[in-house]
């Protein structure tokens, strides 16, 4: 029996990396998930590598409306909803001095804004013991090179843990933050091979266990958020990041 039979999950940005590898220990744990992206190829490759029940839906996870789009889809699909892990993000990292009002806009709308209204639209489809999981980072925690914005979008993103669990503990909507430190994914992957390597050396040396996290530590903390072991935890933020958030270095 799984830890997660007869659940329905919600992943946006569940095409690769920590959502990818959510999505496979969800359906191992018996849900039925959908996944969000922006690219239908990367959706179907993440497809590919899954098995089970699995509804991929094309959705960016900045636009307002387009959230309200994929409540609607999810209540024409699915009788309910028991978990929402509100993983996708844009992690643009820039110095003051590189950050137009556009760009600031974009990174709040995809990191802030819209996980928010997409709570909202989903209101009527969460059961009666749901889970929101909302994924922040470890940046919410301690300042580093070029993660101001970034920080401050994912800061106000966990602080929901603390405000939505108030607005909806009568509803039966735990509300809950995973916050993640370093973690070996695909997102460095466009700046080459050499850069990445280098970047992820750079961060063993500061991280208190000297070693970067992999997507499924993180998956697997979603699993105890998402399940029902989680019952009494709420309104919090699980921190799965090595010591880089509580610990100087």
């Amino acid at each position: 029996m799984g830890r997660l039979d007869g659940k329905h999950a919600l992943i946006t940005g569940g095409s690769s990396g920590i959502g990818l590898e959510t999505a496979r220990q969800f359906l191992a744990e018996g849900a039925t998930v959908a996944i969000t992206g922006r690219s239908q190829e990367k959706l179907d490759e993440a497809a590919r590598q899954l098995e089970g029940p699995l509804l991929p839906i094309v959705s960016d996870a900045g636009d307002v409306p387009g959230q309200v789009a994929l409540a609607a889809r999810l209540q024409a699909e699915w009788p309910k909803l028991d978990i929402l892990m509100s993983n996708a993000a844009d992690v643009t990292h820039l110095p003051i001095e590189k950050w137009t009002e556009e760009a600031f806009d974009g990174i709040v709308a995809t990191n802030l804004k819209a996980p928010f209204f997409l709570i909202k639209s989903l209101l009527p489809l969460f059961s009666q013991q749901s889970s929101v999981i909302l994924v922040g980072s470890v940046s919410a925690f301690v300042g580093h090179e070029n993660a101001t914005v970034y920080g401050a979008a994912k800061a106000g993103l966990l602080s929901y843990a603390r405000g939505l669990t108030y607005e909806l503990k009568d509803r039966g909507i735990r509300v809950n933050g995973l916050s993640p430190g370093p973690t070996l994914t695909d997102v460095f992957k466009p700046l080459g091979a050499e850069a990445q390597a280098a970047i992820y050396d750079d961060l063993r040396k500061v991280v208190p266990l000297h070693r970067i996290g992999t997507a499924i530590e993180v998956a697997k903390a979603a699993v105890y958020l998402a399940s029902d072991e989680s019952a009494y935890t709420v309104g919090t933020v699980l921190r799965v990041d090595g010591g880089i958030g509580e610990l100087a270095y």
